[in-house]
C-alpha cells in the first residue's frame, strides 16, 4: 500500500478484525471489493501531471458528527483536490466579503454547460460558483480582500475544514499553469465585465494553487462531515464556518456540484456533494455524515466512476436521500405532568408539603427530546393551546435537546410571549448558557415577560415550588428547631427517651460553605438539623437533597459503614450529633428504642423509594 499521510492522533479509526467491526464498516468493505474492479473510465489528461494518477487507487472515507472515521482502501493517499476546492472556497468568500457581494459577481443556477465553459449569464456573471468561471471568480472576490494573501487564505480554511495542515503540489500547480489557457481566457472575460478585478494573473494563480491542494480521501470526509455538522469540523470541534453560510454553499452543491450530471446526481443519490477531476467527491448529509471518495478514473461527466457508485450503495442501501425523510413530531415530547410525586431534592417543611400535594397542578413540566425544527415547536406550542394554560408556572426542559432551528426557536419566542400576556411564567431548564440551544433560545426570546432560566432540572422544579409555596401564603421565617421530638426518625418516641437521646449528643456549629460529612469516611454518627440548611452532594456535585430544620442527615451510617455522600453547610448550621456507638450501646438497654428508630428509617427509605419510582413510571409512560 502506498505511503500513509501524517494525520491528527485525535481523528479515530476502525481497523481492526472483521468480525468486530460494526455495520457500517462492513458496507464499505463490501462496497470497495465489489467496486474495486471496476476498470472503466479514465484518467484525467488535460493537465499532464494528472495523467501520471495510479488508476488502481481506491480509497473510502465516512466521518459522522460527532467526529468517528471509517475508512478503507486507499484512504490516506494524497491527490490533488481540483474542483472539489469550488465548494469551500465559495463558502469563505461568502464569509469574507458577505452574501450580497458574492451574489452580485456570481449567480447560483445550475448551467447545462460544461465546467470550463466560457459562457456567461446573459448580465455576464458566471453561472454558479461550481464551474470554473463562478470558482475564479470566487478566488477574485476573496483576492480584492487580501491581495497576495488571497491564496495563504484559502489554504488556511482548507486545512480548518479537513483538520489538519495541508500542502500543496508543486509539480501539478506548475502543469496546471502552462496548461491554463482557456482558464486564463475565462479570468480575462471576467475581467472585461468587472466580475474580477486588479490582476487577472495574481487571481489566476491563485485559483490554479487552490486546485493543487493536496488531500486524501480521508481529509474530504472530515471537510464534508464539518458541512454536515452546521460549520464545525467533528474531529478538532473548531468552528470553521457560520450555519448560514453553510446551508447556502449546500444549496449549490446540490443544484451543480456534479457538473452536468448534477440533476441526475440529486435524483439517484440525493446528498448534496463535489466532484473534481483529480478523482476525489465529497458528500455531505446535513446533521449526518460526510463521506470522501478517491478514485482517479472519470466517466464521461469527469466524475469518479467509482466514488459515484459508492454515493449511489449508501444512499441506496441506508435510504440517505435528503428529501426521503419521514418523523413524528410528535415524539419531541418525553414526558409532560405536573409535580404530583415529583418533588425537587429540597425537603419541605410539613406545611410546605401539604401547599405542594393541594396545588401540584400549578406547575406543568415538558421534558423535550431530539433536534426541535420548526414542526416539532409547533406541535408543543399546539399542545399547549389545546390545554387552556391553568398552571401558571410551564417549566419546559431541553436537556435532551442537541439542537434547534431558527425557525423552531423564533415560534417558541413568540408562544412564550402570548403565555407571558395570559400570566404564564416560563421557566427554560436544560442547557448551558452558551450552548447552541440556550443561544437560539435567547435571541428569539429576549422581549419575552415572566420567564426565568436554570442549567438544572431540578433546580428549575424547586424554584417553582418556592413559587407554589409563596403564593399560597406558606413562606415563613427560617424555623429553629431545637426539639428532637420533631424529628420524624425520632417519631413515637416518648418525651423521656427523646430527652435522653438529646443528653447523649453533643451540640455542633458550622460556618457556610464548610463540609460537614465527606464521602468515603467512617459512617460513625448521625445528625439532627436544629438550624440552617445543608446539602447532600456526591462527589462530582450532583445534588441528591437539600434539608432544613427538623430534618436528619447521615442516617444511612446506621446501615453502612462508609459515607456515601459529601454534606455541605448551605447557610450557617446548628445541630446535634449522636454518635452512633452510643446510640447502639443505648439501644441494647432500650430495644424498644431501636425498634421505632428502624421502623422510621424504613418509612423515609421508602419514601424516597415511592418518588423515584413515580418519575421512572413517569417517563415509562411517554
Amino acid at each position: 500500500m502506498d505511503a500513509q499521510v501524517a494525520l491528527p492522533a485525535s481523528i479515530k479509526t476502525r481497523n481492526t478484525g472483521y468480525a468486530n467491526q460494526p455495520p457500517l464498516q462492513r458496507f464499505l468493505n463490501s462496497c470497495y471489493q465489489e467496486f474495486r474492479g471496476d476498470d472503466s473510465g479514465a484518467v484525467a489528461d488535460y493537465i499532464p501531471e494528472l495523467k501520471k494518477a495510479n488508476p488502481a487507487h481506491f480509497g473510502i472515507a465516512l466521518v459522522t458528527i460527532d467526529g468517528h472515521v471509517y475508512e478503507i482502501g486507499n484512504s490516506a493517499v494524497p491527490f490533488t483536490i481540483q474542483s472539489v476546492s469550488k465548494a469551500f472556497v465559495f463558502a469563505l468568500a461568502l464569509e469574507m466579503v458577505g452574501e450580497e457581494r458574492v451574489a452580485a459577481a456570481i449567480g447560483v443556477e445550475p448551467s447545462g454547460e460544461a465546467f470550463n465553459s466560457i459562457r456567461l449569464t446573459n448580465d455576464n456573471r458566471p453561472f454558479n460558483p461550481m464551474v470554473n468561471a463562478g470558482a475564479i471568480a470566487c478566488s477574485g472576490l476573496i483576492h480584492q480582500v487580501d491581495g497576495a494573501g488571497a491564496f495563504d487564505r484559502i489554504l488556511a480554511k482548507l486545512s480548518q475544514f479537513a483538520g489538519r495542515e495541508l500542502a500543496v503540489d508543486d509539480a501539478v500547480h506548475a502543469s496546471e499553469v502552462i496548461t491554463g489557457n482557456r482558464n486564463r481566457a475565462i479570468a480575462w472575460l471576467l475581467r472585461n465585465y468587472s466580475v474580477v478585478l486588479g490582476d487577472v494573473d495574481a487571481v489566476l494563480d491563485t485559483y490554479f494553487r487552490q486546485c493543487a491542494v493536496l488531500v486524501t480521501a480521508r481529509d474530504l470526509a472530515v471537510m464534508a462531515a464539518t458541512l454536515a455538522n452546521r460549520g464545525i469540523n467533528p474531529v478538532t470541534g473548531v468552528q470553521v464556518i457560520t450555519p448560514h453560510v453553510v446551508a447556502s454553499t449546500l444549496s449549490v452543491m446540490t443544484s451543480s456540484g456534479m457538473y452536468d450530471y448534477a440533476g441526475e446526481w440529486i435524483y439517484r443519490v440525493g446528498i448534496p456533494a463535489k466532484s473534481g477531476v483529480g478523482g476525489g467527491i465529497v458528500a455531505a448529509l446535513p446533521s449526518q455524515l460526510g463521506l470522501g471518495t478517491f478514485s482517479p478514473c472519470l466517466d464521461s461527466h469527469g466524475n469518479s466512476v467509482r466514488g459515484l457508485k459508492v454515493c449511489e450503495a449508501l444512499s441506496a442501501r441506508f435510504d440517505l436521500h435528503m428529501l426521503n425523510r419521514s418523523a413524528d413530531v410528535r415524539t419531541c415530547i418525553i414526558a409532560d405532568y405536573d409535580i404530583f410525586g415529583i418533588s425537587s431534592r429540597r425537603s419541605r417543611q410539613p406545611h410546605e408539603q401539604q401547599i405542594l400535594d393541594e396545588h401540584h397542578s400549578d406547575v406543568r413540566v415538558i421534558e423535550l427530546v431530539g433536534a426541535l425544527n420548526f414542526a416539532a415547536i409547533d406541535y408543543v406550542t399546539r399542545r399547549l393551546a389545546n390545554e387552556p394554560p391553568n398552571a401558571p408556572l410551564l417549566l419546559l426542559d431541553f436537556r435532551r435537546v442537541p439542537d434547534i432551528t431558527a425557525a423552531g426557536a423564533r415560534l417558541l419566542g413568540e408562544n412564550l410571549a402570548i403565555l407571558g400576556n395570559l400570566g404564564v411564567t416560563a421557566i427554560l431548564t436544560g442547557f448551558e448558557a452558551t450552548s447552541p440551544v440556550s443561544e437560539a433560545i435567547r435571541a428569539r426570546t429576549a422581549e419575552v415577560q415572566r420567564l426565568r432560566r436554570f442549567v438544572l432540572l431540578d433546580d428549575a422544579i424547586e424554584w417553582a415550588e418556592d413559587q407554589v409555596i409563596y403564593r399560597h401564603g406558606g413562606f415563613t421565617p427560617v424555623k429553629e428547631t431545637s426539639h428532637l421530638g420533631e424529628q420524624a426518625l425520632l417519631a413515637e418516641l416518648s418525651a423521656d427517651e427523646i430527652a435522653a437521646l438529646a443528653g447523649l449528643s453533643a451540640a455542633r456549629a458550622y460556618e457556610s460553605g464548610q463540609r460537614i460529612i465527606r464521602a468515603g469516611e467512617s459512617a460513625n454518627s448521625l445528625f439532627f438539623l436544629q438550624r440552617g440548611l445543608v446539602s447532600v452532594k456526591l462527589p462530582s456535585g450532583v445534588r441528591l437533597a437539600s434539608l432544613g430544620p427538623g430534618m436528619e442527615f447521615g442516617e444511612m451510617a446506621i446501615l453502612e459503614p462508609l459515607r456515601s455522600a459529601d454534606v455541605w453547610a448551605d447557610t450557617a448550621v446548628e445541630c446535634l450529633e449522636l454518635p452512633l456507638d452510643t446510640f447502639t450501646d443505648y439501644c441494647r438497654l432500650h430495644p424498644q428504642i431501636a425498634l421505632k428508630v428502624m421502623r422510621n428509617l424504613s418509612a423515609l427509605l421508602a419514601k424516597r423509594l415511592i418518588v423515584a419510582n413515580a418519575k421512572v413510571d413517569l417517563l415509562s409512560a411517554y
